[in-house]
């Protein structure tokens, strides 16, 4: 394992009791996203760094019953908080990592990935192994409640121009791993850039 590794795990770990509560009010914003991926019953949709699976039930409403959702996550005491949450009845929850997913090739339709990007190690690389799991012209969204600049304020910081969510740095990001960005969106409310894997 990593130091990245390591300090990822060390921080949701601290967190994970608590998570949901520090949120509460994300909800609706995470169904908002799910929406706009624009899912189809029947659909295979992975919720990468899912940790207490806040996305998993719009998921499996927009997939349906007979559709496959599941939610992966590096850190145990995440996936711990979304089984206390019930969230497990929703979907699959895998303890693995993003860098080598334990999924095969082509096997997805969509990927949601709330917050993730930020705590990738390599996100070029990472991004890629999301793209080898979904069939080409399947979905990717990268979510965030908020906005940029938003959450660099609430954690007292500013936006740097090496910010990989800024939309100059995430569109030939995007587009060296495999995807094509077809929308992107940053404002106070919420954070979604949505592509579409590359043939």
């Amino acid at each position: 394992m990593t130091d990245d590794h390591t300090h990822v795990r060390e921080f949701f770990t601290a967190r994970a009791a608590h998570w949901d509560s520090k949120f509460p009010d994300d909800g609706p914003a995470y169904a908002a996203a799910v929406d706009a991926l624009g899912l189809r019953e029947g659909d295979r949709v992975l919720d990468a760094g899912c940790g207490t699976g806040r996305a998993l039930p719009p998921l499996r409403t927009a997939v349906g019953p007979s559709g496959v959702v599941v939610g992966i996550d590096l850190t145990p005491a995440m996936l711990e908080a979304a089984v206390r949450a019930g969230r497990n009845g929703d979907g699959h929850l895998v303890l693995a990592d993003v860098a080598a997913l334990p999924l095969g090739t082509d096997c997805l339709d969509a990927v949601f990935a709330a917050g993730l990007i930020a705590h990738l190690p390599a996100p070029a690389q990472n991004l890629r192994e999301l793209a080898r799991v979904v069939r080409p012209g399947g979905l990717l969204a990268l979510f965030h409640p908020i906005g940029r600049a938003a959450l660099a304020a609430r954690q007292g910081r500013k936006i740097t121009p090496d910010d990989l969510r800024a939309e100059s740095n995430l569109r030939p990001l995007l587009a060296d791993s495999g995807w094509r960005m077809t929308s992107y969106i940053d404002e106070d409310a919420r954070f979604l850039a949505l592509a579409v894997r590359a043939d």
